[in-house]
Parts: structure tokens; C-alpha cells; sequence
């Protein structure tokens, strides 16, 4: 094995989805297996046949924000500052010292605003069609949660928005521990967010046959497609040297971060890519198949990404897949797309703190293609040292992270 490189510790997290509006109502929810998704009510909804989505219903926007700022800030945007500033609260560091050119804002998202894009289209293509918001381009461009994340804390580094669908966060992550490895800064604010349980997404993401119409099965006989959800996750590192130095306590750590490319289909995953890209994070973290006991799965609950991911396990971890416990919070969450991986980071993060696997809900019976440990329908009380946690986009595009239990 090469030599371990520094580990990054994770200062603090935020997250904001259908589990809960704050890192407690998550943890609650993954420990009792709690399910986010509901039905919709959106007047712009016609047609199809599905009406449920994972949506953040309790969370209202002008409750933290001023009318003049939530003019410019499209839903997903919203969500990426009031997780950013739970992070910071998390982290217990003063704002301040994010402030200037040694901090690095990473925020992804798969499409940006598409509460405003919904908008526009039907301003654009309804009946009586109506004058266009001057507004619409600074809410639905991708970069717009990470530049807003810049400006709320003076960050003057890099600030970038990586979109690579369902990778985003997760690659935003990994690009994150990268610059601080490499010195070129000394604090990142990373992650993901998404708001596309919205009226168009649903139809456009319903054609393409991929999303239930009733439950989110993971890894389960029976498991007929994903739900759409929403959210944030966003995260403080820094380096572990420099974070003890100064006194911080680190909630985790993150050791390792692996991406590839399938280059085979636009839609169709291989299990190849995907064993490249967790083999790969294991080599960045220095660390053994056999010393990973828990993955924070993919897990989309359709037919082809299940199977698939449940070989790529097997080709990356041998015949240590069988003893690894596995399980995809996606059908208490929803999959967020672009933040999927960063609420998934965040799920995964609990189960370090609180040595516990977060339960795949809604399993029926086990599948010939999926025959792993998929802690079905219950969380699991076990001993989690080190974790996986996996994100695999349209595109063909592979990310994951290697995250460690910190201790004192």
C-alpha cells in the first residue's frame, strides 16, 4: 500500500432535505428508517402517473431569508446557504476566518434553478403567456449556490460549481480534499444541492422511465424505479494537522476520493467503471477492501443501476462484498441528483458518529442480481471504523469517498 496521505477533517456538516430540516432530524430519521416522500401538489402537474416526490415541505424560505435576497435566489440555491451556515455553526469557527483567498467553495448541482426554469417555462408557454422575471438567469444558473455560499462568507479562493449529475456533489467533495492536499488552500466548503421536485422535472424524469410510481424498493425483488427528491449538504474541511492545531474538533475524517469515467453509454452504467472508481478511492485513502464495513450505496431502486452496482461491489471488494453491510438511503431521502451525494456523505458521516447502517427501507425480498447485505428495513447497531459512500451519474461518470470514524 502507498503511503497514507493526510487525512481531512470534516469541521462541521449541514444538510437539509426530507428528512428534516438540520443534521438532528436526519439522524433521527436514519436510525428509525423514516420515509421523506409524499405526494405532490404542484397546479402546474399535468398528465403521467406519478404524484410523489421526496420534498422538503416544512421549509420556509422567509424565515431566513429577506425579501430583497430570496429575488435572486432560485429553491436550490436557498437550500445550499442555510445548509452552508448549519456547517459553519457545526464547525464552530468563526465566519471570519473563511474569509479571503485560502478558502475554496465547491458547490455542485445537476441542472441549478429548476423552480425558476419552471417559472419560465410557463411565463413562456402558457395561455395567456406573461412577462419574463429579469430575474431568471442569476436563479437558475448552476453556479448560482456556490457563488452565493462565496459571498455570504468573503471567500475569495477558487469557487467553483462541478455539474456531472448525480456525481456532482460527491466529485465537488473529492475536488475539495484535493486542493487542501495539495496546499493550494487552506479551507473548502463543499458539496451539493438540488431542488428539482418541481412539476416539469417530475414529467421529464417520468419519460424516461425510471421513477415509481409507488415506493422506492432498493436492491429489492420487485423494485420498479427512484423518487425524485431535494436538498443540501454542505461541508467544512480542513486539514487534520491544521484543524488540531487549532484546536477544532473534527466530526470525521475523509481519507480518500476516487472518480472515473464508464466511456460506454450516455445512460447505461457499467460495473467496471463504477469497481474503478471505489477501488480507486480505497488507493487514495490507503487503505484495504477489507477495512470498509459499511457502504452508503448509490442505490436508485431501478433495475439496471442495482444490479450493476451490486457486481461493481463484488469486482472492487472480492469476497469481502459478502461480509460488508450495504444500504441506499435514497428511498427515505429521495434521489437528489446533484446533492444526492452529499446528503448521502452526510448520512454516511452519522453512521461514523453513531455506529450505526442506516437501513434500506421498503426491501421485499432479495433478487438474484442483488445478493449482498443490504441491512433491509431496519437500522443496524455495528462497529463502523471506515466507510464508503458511492455516487455513479448519467454520463457514465463514477465518484467516491472513503470517510473515518474520528477519534481523539
Amino acid at each position: 500500500m502507498p503511503q497514507k496521505p493526510e487525512p481531512i477533517a470534516v469541521l462541521g456538516f449541514g444538510c437539509i432535505s426530507a428528512l428534516g430540516l438540520e443534521i438532528d432530524q436526519m439522524r433521527a430519521a436514519l436510525r428509525a428508517g423514516r420515509d421523506g416522500v409524499s405526494e405532490v401538489d404542484f397546479k402546474l402537474l399535468r398528465g403521467g402517473h406519478v404524484s410523489i416526490a421526496a420534498q422538503i415541505t416544512d421549509f420556509l424560505p422567509d424565515e431566513h431569508f429577506s425579501k430583497r435576497e430570496l429575488n435572486t435566489l432560485d429553491r436550490f440555491a436557498a437550500l445550499a446557504l442555510v445548509a452552508a451556515q448549519q456547517a459553519v455553526e457545526d464547525a464552530n469557527i468563526d465566519a471570519g476566518q473563511l474569509k479571503g483567498p485560502k478558502t475554496a467553495v465547491i458547490v455542485g448541482s445537476g441542472i441549478g434553478g429548476q423552480t425558476a426554469l419552471d417559472q419560465g417555462y410557463e411565463a413562456a408557454f402558457s395561455d395567456k403567456p406573461q412577462r419574463f422575471d429579469p430575474t431568471l438567469v442569476p436563479r437558475i444558473m448552476v453556479n448560482a449556490a456556490a457563488s452565493n455560499i462565496g459571498m455570504r462568507y468573503g471567500c475569495t479562493g477558487p469557487v467553483l460549481a462541478l455539474s456531472t449529475a448525480c456525481a456532482s456533489a460527491t466529485q465537488c467533495v473529492g475536488l475539495g480534499l484535493e486542493m487542501l492536499r495539495s496546499g493550494q488552500v487552506d479551507l473548502a466548503v463543499v458539496g451539493g444541492a438540488e431542488a428539482m421536485a418541481t412539476a416539469y422535472s417530475l414529467r421529464t424524469w417520468e419519460a424516461l422511465r425510471v421513477l415509481t410510481p409507488d415506493r422506492c424498493r432498493p436492491f429489492s425483488r420487485k423494485r420498479n424505479g427512484m423518487v425524485l427528491g431535494e436538498g443540501a449538504g454542505i461541508f467544512v474541511l480542513q486539514r487534520l494537522s491544521n484543524a488540531v492545531e487549532q484546536g477544532f474538533e473534527p466530526k470525521a475524517l475523509l481519507t480518500g476520493y476516487g472518480t472515473s469515467s464508464d466511456a460506454v453509454d450516455l445512460l447505461r452504467p457499467d460495473a467496471e467503471g463504477a469497481a474503478r472508481a471505489m477501488t480507486s478511492a480505497l488507493t487514495s485513502a490507503a487503505c484495504k477492501a477489507e477495512q470498509i464495513d459499511y457502504i452508503n450505496a448509490h442505490g436508485t431502486g431501478t433495475l439496471a443501476n442495482d444490479a450493476n452496482e451490486t457486481s461493481a461491489i463484488k469486482l472492487a471488494f472480492g469476497d469481502h462484498a459478502a461480509k460488508l453491510a450495504v444500504s441506499s438511503t435514497k428511498a427515505m431521502h429521495g434521489h437528489a441528483i446533484g446533492a444526492a451525494g452529499a446528503i448521502e456523505l452526510a448520512a454516511t458521516l452519522i453512521a461514523l458518529q453513531d455506529q450505526f447502517a442506516p437501513p434500506t427501507i421498503n426491501w421485499v425480498e432479495r433478487d438474484p442480481t442483488c445478493d449482498l447485505d443490504y441491512v433491509p428495513n431496519q437500522s443496524r447497531d455495528m462497529s463502523i471504523e471506515r466507510a464508503l459512500s458511492n455516487s455513479f451519474a448519467f454520463g457514465g461518470i463514477n465518484a467516491c469517498l472513503v470517510a473515518e470514524r474520528w477519534k481523539a
